[in-house]
């Protein structure tokens, strides 16, 4: 692979105030302050990427990077609430209380023979801190749509890889060569899913054709920067229509091989349904500013390669409950190879799926009232009941547990009258009482 990013062609247009929708009021007046210190400190400065992307789409940034040619250093020197990051990429992180203007040097393209560029055999960025032209810069990004600069000199939006007219076409494309840019970094892949989905962008043919062959280069990203990136996929209110996204392009068994394959063996759908409706879920709490768990979400995710290999150890004779704690373990293990998902996340996703048989009135004995109790009293108990509701768009199997649990939660005793434990089918005795057995008086001592 070539150790630097290909040419493309580039030539300025200015788009003027009075030409674009983005107005000074609608961006951060912390932003703001980063750009005006930069321009009376001597330097360009220029807001860039998502923010000015987001802006010309009446969109409301959540973040703001500025692009400036002053060196991490010389951004420090200017504010004393910033501090650096990043080896990889150096970067000048200016704190405002809990919001933080990132502030990034011109990068050029090219490799000067520092050592500040270094790239994989493979075509992986490895390092990129040689630093050049605005110019140079525009070139390097990864979208023509992320590549736009808006400056407060005059307030207008400079573009140099014809990123203007791509956002107002609602289309998002690469800068240069795709399948270069994908060996690169093969997170771009994910990008593309996930900014088409944000956004309602189509994908330019150039852009998206590579992407199906090139999915297992994921395998080579780093398991933490791919647990960040779902996260961003799926927690930003736009989770259907990116696992949506991920499927069409091959990218779902990438990031989740197991959970993939058990979709593909799923012939009736339901394990695809249960999915498909979670995540419609987690987009309606995003949506309502409600809290959604991580650990939720990887269970849903991870649900069918958990009931895939739950049938398997069952197959093999492996005793239920056994079967259940070995196959969330095994799940969760063979994940931590692709997505690096912290134990604090795992540990209530595996019990979220465990209790789903505490739940169940298949079990005998699980509404005796001791049960019921220490069952409401787990503190993974809300989530797991959340998981059973959302199971009954695949069955109805277990529409009388969800009225029990529900009922129970405000009043267990009630509840467990009202809906008495069904008795097993075939089996005459079940309604029988139990025989109480008399115990032995300790025999006499012989002295």
């Amino acid at each position: 692979m070539p150790n630097q990013t290909p040419s493309a062609s580039v030539t300025l247009r200015v788009v003027p105030r009075d030409q674009h929708p983005i107005s000074r009021k609608d961006i951060s007046p912390n932003a703001l302050r980063v750009l005006y210190r930069l321009r009376e400190g001597g330097h360009q400065a220029f807001l860039v990427g998502g923010a000015v992307r987001d802006l010309m789409v009446g969109g409301h940034p959540k973040d703001y990077d500025v692009a400036t040619s002053a060196t991490p250093d010389e951004v420090k020197h200017l504010f004393r609430n910033c501090r650096l990051i990043g080896r990889r990429f150096r970067l000048a992180h200016v704190v405002f209380g809990r919001e933080i203007i990132e502030v990034a040097t011109f990068r050029a393209n090219v490799d000067d023979g520092s050592g500040d560029r270094q790239v994989h055999d493979d075509g992986r960025l490895l390092r990129d801190n040689v630093y050049g032209t605005i110019e140079d810069d525009a070139v390097r990004r990864d979208f023509t749509a992320n590549a736009l600069y808006y400056t407060v000199d005059d307030f207008s939006v400079h573009d140099y890889v014809g990123g203007f007219e791509d956002v107002q076409n609602r289309i998002l494309k690469l800068i240069g060569d795709p399948e270069t840019r994908y060996h690169e970094d093969p997170v771009r892949m994910l990008r593309v899913v996930r900014f088409a989905a944000k956004l309602g962008f189509s994908i330019d043919d150039a852009t998206a054709a590579p992407i199906p062959a090139l999915a297992p280069l994921l395998g080579d990203a780093a398991p933490a920067r791919l647990f960040e990136e779902c996260l961003k996929l799926f927690l930003s209110g736009y989770a259907e229509e990116s696992f949506l996204g991920l499927e069409r392009f091959g990218l779902l068994a990438a990031l989740f091989p197991e959970s993939a394959s058990a979709l593909k063996a799923n012939r009736s759908g339901a394990l695809r349904r249960v999915v498909i409706e979670g995540l419609r879920g987690t987009d309606a709490r995003v949506r309502a500013d409600e809290p959604v768990s991580p650990a939720f979400l990887f269970a849903l995710l991870l649900w069918p390669a958990y009931c895939r290999a739950l049938i398997a150890l069952q197959a093999q004779g492996v005793q239920a409950v056994e079967a259940q704690r070995r196959a969330a373990d095994r799940v969760t293990v063979h994940q931590l190879t692709t997505i690096a998902l912290p134990r604090r996340f795992s540990l209530p996703m595996q019990e979220i799926w465990l209790l789903q048989s505490r739940l169940s009135s298949t079990q005998s004995g699980q509404r005796q009232r001791k049960r019921v109790m220490r069952t409401l009293a787990h503190p993974r108990f809300r989530a797991a009941f959340d998981f059973l509701a959302l199971r009954q768009v695949a069955s109805d199997e277990h529409t009388d547990d969800i009225a029990f649990w529900r009922d129970a939660q405000n009043d267990p005793d009630n509840a467990i009258a009202l809906h008495p434990e069904p008795e097993s089918e075939g089996d005459d005795t079940a309604a029988a009482p139990r025989r109480r057995r008399r115990r032995r008086r300790p025999a006499a001592s012989a002295e």
